[in-house]
């Protein structure tokens, strides 16, 4: 990872002419094409040349000016292929789309791209973002950037591996239960999860509609700032979007953050056994080092966390049954030649949704075996009263704690099929990062150590509702001033 590609120093060197964003474009299309890690599926060449130049030439005419206006000029980003993009191919992973090209774009995209970010290409990932490793892609998996023999982690991750194997400056990805924040554990870089409702969800094909949120993934906290202040914000388009102010984030890391007083909430719950004993290691040295910076750990308990993951898995997949539905190659998905000739509406269905893959199959089955009639009450609506207890829980923390602390998995990133044979295995590999999701709040991963194999560690932190500030302040103190001290 090229650290010296962060967001400000690349705007440094365009101001100064030692580069071009036409340069820097054209050395991601170079390095992406020679990569083996299968981190794009799909590349926008003239649409990113195009977005180069045009930013070059306002740079070359404003001056520093141009950051002013947009923010994000010249800088080369990769998209997750759950986000729509006018004329570009969005397949969300899956067989069902693969020829799917939308007629409109995510808000989030357009944000950043009128803030005059560059789009490479869309990103590889988890079908239908259903996955902890990526290793659910009907497109096959995607390679970590340092450990070819491990999984980048998921759903997002081509976004991880595409900002770990320095394959754009950022990268866009979704968080369902943990699918920002874990593959950014296992790959060494950062990832946030915003509030559910921070960032618009319009153009991000559902998986769980109450769950799903988009946020980015970056090389550092300073560049997680800088797009989340772009994305954030009301949107018309989209009826969950908070109408909450949007904060000064991106100006908020200038200030001096102190930990004297701060006060971390360290939950009982989640140093699980079957924890990796490294993992655990590397997040407790790193707590022990805010302590000696002033900050006061609390021991708290989250005493519904027990059930999280089955809550997540019915209200899940549940929603993504719902969601899925129009997938049925009448409205939306793939029409192949064998449902065409098909004698009969059935038959034709069943040779459309055959093009689902095993764990989006396995998914839809418990969603809809949930929702049916006379189990509904027994599962969803049961998992829904336990997801608000959850978030009871997380309330009733943040009136004593400033914020929460922990793992962000409980292992560091698994050999490839490792878990595949037990899809239960695989699932327990969000039990940290799910509660969180459950309860909408916004979560940070920032890497803070590496196992004996160098394989990187991160901690996630916590913060209340809309206290996105916060957390980044926190973040972006502990990576300055205790991980890079280490």
């Amino acid at each position: 990872m090229n650290q010296n590609h962060s967001i400000a120093k690349l705007q440094k060197d365009f101001i100064a002419k030692k580069l071009s964003s036409t340069e820097l474009t054209k050395d991601y299309f170079k390095k992406i094409k020679a990569s083996k890690t299968n981190a794009y599926l799909a590349l926008c060449e003239e649409r990113a040349l195009k977005q180069a130049k045009t930013a070059d030439e306002i740079i070359a005419r404003d001056g520093e000016r141009s950051f002013e206006k947009q923010p994000l000029l010249g800088i080369p980003l990769g998209i997750k292929d759950v986000l729509t993009m006018d004329g570009v191919v969005t397949t969300c992973g899956s067989k069902m789309l693969e020829n799917y090209v939308p007629p409109f774009t995510a808000t989030a995209v357009i944000r950043l791209e009128n803030a005059g970010a560059v789009s490479l290409g869309k990103l590889n990932m988890d079908e239908f973002a259903m996955g902890s490793s990526n290793e659910n892609s009907a497109f096959g998996p995607v390679i970590h950037p340092t450990h070819p023999d491990r999984v980048p982690g998921g759903s997002s991750g081509g976004s991880a591996t595409s900002v770990g194997a320095d394959l754009c400056v950022a990268s866009l990805g979704t968080d369902t239960g943990g699918s920002i924040r874990l593959p950014a554990s296992f790959t060494g870089i950062v990832g946030l999860k915003p509030t559910y409702g921070r960032i618009s969800r319009y153009g991000l094909i559902a998986f769980a509609s109450s769950l799903d949120q988009i946020g980015p993934m970056t090389k550092n906290v300073d560049d997680a700032a800088r797009l989340l202040q772009v994305m954030s914000g009301a949107d018309e388009m989209d009826a969950t979007c908070a109408p909450n102010s949007v904060g000064n984030y991106l100006g908020k890391l200038k200030d001096k953050w102190s930990w004297s007083g701060v006060r971390i909430g360290i939950p009982k719950e989640y140093f699980v056994d079957g924890m990796q004993m490294e993992v655990e290691a590397s997040v407790r040295e790193s707590l022990k080092k805010l302590e000696s910076l002033g900050a006061k750990l609390v021991d708290i308990s989250l005493p519904h966390s027990k059930y999280a993951v089955a809550t997540y898995y019915l209200v899940s997949a549940s929603e993504a049954s719902s969601n899925l539905a129009r997938f049925d190659g009448v409205r939306y998905g793939v029409r192949p030649q064998s449902a065409v000739e098909a004698p009969d509406p059935m038959s034709f269905y069943k040779r459309v949704r055959a093009n689902f893959g095993p764990e989006v199959k396995r998914r839809i089955l418990l969603g809809t075996f949930a929702l049916a009639s006379g189990y509904y009450d027994a599962y969803y609506k049961r998992a829904c009263q336990v997801r608000r207890l959850m978030k009871n829980d997380f309330d009733e923390a943040f009136k004593s704690v400033d914020l929460i602390a922990s793992a962000v998995g409980p292992t560091t990133a698994f050999k490839f099929g490792e878990k595949s044979s037990n899809p239960l295995q695989a699932y327990l590999m969000d039990i940290l990062t799910i509660p969180a999701s459950l309860a909408g709040l916004p979560g940070i991963s920032v890497p803070c150590g590496v196992d004996a194999e160098k394989l990187p560690i991160g901690i996630q932190f916590l913060a209340p509702h809309f206290e996105e500030e916060r957390l980044l302040q926190a973040a972006h103190s502990f990576e300055t001033e205790v991980y890079h001290a280490i």
